[in-house]
């Protein structure tokens, strides 16, 4: 075991062996709020918080090996979802990219301590994977942009302090032209959250209505009419060390399936047992990919091979969820407790539904292979 390694495992056991052993396991994003923030500020207090940030800006500058160990010891020790890690993942990394120094030193220090938690306006009642038909607006007085409009899908809205959204800074601009990147305070005047709670009872999202709500002139990220080139850049750090900690949760899950179908009998079933061993087999060709993808020091995100991991996941993914019901059979759909309890597996199922279409849906992911992967030519759309 390398040292890195195990100074990781030891510091996590330590704090959820102790102050935060009630989080250990925790997956929702929305619930023990206080005690998330709490944890989140001593991943930052250690360093951990976001280690692969230059230590500038709170960081460690670890490597990919480093990170990947990260990753893989908090994913085994079962320690919380982070409910920072748009921050951290994506707001974070735009920022180091295309941020102004002032911009830098305002917010990446309160996102790598985890005193700062942000949610993702991207997605409206009518642009949801076609983020080009975005229509919120923004238009500049002084020096402040006044936000007009809605978002809908926001990741993390109900509990976010800050907010990165794209809107339309060009007037009469259509497609992509004319979309500028704005970091907003969510908790001001003119700013209207509403959570939208999901079939698993969880309400990680949010409706977000901006009625003159306000951006500082100062807080564009990049040039106004870059929102677009930004915006897709803040997307393709979604798909990098992260997902190691997402297919660990994967194997979780198939560990479980497995338990509960050999003490039902559905083991004994040789057509289950095949459908169990396909998922075993998908889950090890996509860790295969993503081991590869990420062996190269020099690589921060997903190489080109990384463009099909969406699509690729998404779908076994929601297989999984699937097969989950079949190996419960009439116990899946049996909950104990109070509202929205059910078994963990019933819950994999009902969440997994919504895997293909976040994030890019899958007829979006395949534009994106054809386009970028295959060089493959666009079909005219006007002004796209």
């Amino acid at each position: 075991m390398s040292l890195s390694r195990a100074r990781y495992r030891a510091w996590l056991e330590e704090q959820l062996g102790g102050r935060f052993a009630s989080l250990r396991g925790v997956t929702g994003f929305v619930e023990r709020i206080e005690e998330r923030r709490a944890w989140e500020q001593a991943l930052g207090e250690a360093g951990y918080g976001c280690i692969a940030w230059p230590e500038t800006w709170g960081g460690r500058d670890a490597t990919i090996a480093e990170q990947v160990a990260f990753a893989q010891e908090y994913a085994a020790a079962r320690a919380p979802a982070r409910i920072g890690h748009i921050g951290v993942e994506l707001a974070g990394p735009t920022t180091l990219a295309y941020g102004s120094e002032d911009q830098k030193r305002r917010f990446l220090p309160d996102i790598a301590a985890g005193r700062a938690i942000w949610a993702q306006g991207y997605s409206e009642p009518n642009a949801g994977s076609d983020l080009g038909n975005i229509r919120t607006r923004a238009r500049l007085e002084g020096d402040r942009w006044i936000v007009e409009g809605q978002k809908i899908w926001t990741s993390l809205g109900p509990i976010a302090d800050w907010i990165f959204v794209l809107a339309r800074t060009e007037e009469g601009s259509r497609g992509p032209k004319g979309l500028s990147y704005l970091l907003m305070p969510i908790h001001q005047p003119g700013v209207t959250v509403r959570p939208i709670r999901q079939m698993t009872g969880e309400a990680e999202f949010a409706e977000v209505f901006f009625d003159g709500a306000i951006a500082e002139a100062r807080d564009m990220v990049g040039r106004p009419g870059q929102g677009w080139e930004v915006a897709m850049a803040t997307l393709g750090f979604e798909r990098g060390v992260s997902t190691v900690v997402q297919q660990m949760h994967f194997a979780s899950e198939l560990d479980e399936l497995i338990a509960v179908a050999r003490v039902n009998g559905k083991a004994r079933d040789p057509l289950m047992r095949q459908r169990i061993a396909d998922a075993w087999i998908g889950l090890q060709t996509m860790r295969h990919g993503l081991t590869a993808a990420l062996s190269d020091e020099q690589a921060q995100a997903l190489a080109e091979e990384g463009l099909t991991s969406k699509l690729s996941w998404s779908r076994w993914h929601r297989a999984l969820g699937d097969l989950a019901m079949d190996v419960q059979g009439m116990a899946g759909e049996i909950g104990e407790g109070g509202d929205y309890a059910m078994p963990p597996l019933t819950r994999l199922y009902l969440a997994s539904r919504a895997d293909t279409i976040y994030a890019g849906s899958s007829q979006i992911q395949r534009n994106i292979i054809a386009e970028r992967g295959l060089g493959l030519p666009r079909e005219p759309r006007g002004d796209r």
